[in-house]
């Protein structure tokens, strides 16, 4: 079987992505777009032709050289920032990403919480659901710090108090949110940490995401 391109914003989630597949026994071939979540951010903010054309690079590289035919792209933030519909359809690859998950989530709720790496994140996450389900009510908030303490290994436990992710979970409780997103693949480094603190259901899109994949 071919690899899979697993296409992320830093080193760190890239090999996240890489052991996402490999615990499902799929091979993935490891594709960084930056090397550290600064850097990330402000490819993110670059212009949407280039940012384009250098995943495009990496991905028909990722072709060329390998022979993949499938790309799970591991990065909510780098998924709202690049429209990877045309580049699918210019490369042929068939390109999952958590916004995927997130059109079929959206019509189940009525109010959700989103916790990403940054407004990039966030703005593509809430075009995402709101296109979906234009009556979905949105908290959203980005969490750069967080993922940096991610990056940097502080432990789950730390983290989650050091950054006071309880209380802000519960303010989003209290104010009627159905369910918290991760809506940043880093995120699932602390999710059973928070999820023993919280009393909201965590929704993580990576298990839908590899039904997708290999459907």
């Amino acid at each position: 079987m071919k690899p899979i391109i697993v296409m992320a914003g830093t080193p760190v989630d890239t090999r996240m992505g890489m052991d996402c597949l490999s615990s499902h026994g799929l091979t993935g071939l490891f594709c960084p777009v930056s090397e550290n979540p600064n850097q990330q951010t402000a490819f993110q903010i670059s212009p949407m032709e280039k940012k384009a054309a250098a995943v495009t690079a990496l991905l028909r590289t990722a072709q060329a050289e390998h022979g993949c035919g499938k790309a799970f792209i591991y990065c909510n933030s780098l998924s709202g920032s690049v429209d990877f519909g045309p580049i699918a359809q210019e490369t042929g690859l068939k390109i999952v990403t958590p916004l995927d998950v997130y059109r079929q989530l959206a019509p189940r709720y009525h109010s959700l919480a989103v916790i990403a790496a940054n407004a990039q994140g966030t703005a593509g996450i809430e075009r995402t659901l709101l296109s979906a389900n234009p009556e979905l009510t949105l908290r959203s908030t980005g969490l750069l710090p967080v993922v940096l303490s991610i990056e940097a290994g502080e432990p789950p436990e730390e983290l989650v108090s050091r950054h006071r992710l309880p209380e802000l979970c519960g303010w989003y409780e209290s104010v009627g949110a159905e369910a918290l997103v991760l809506g940043c693949t880093h995120f699932p480094y602390f999710k059973e940490t928070l999820a023993k603190r919280i009393a909201l259901p965590i929704l993580d899109p990576a298990e839908e995401m590899i039904r997708l994949l290999t459907e």
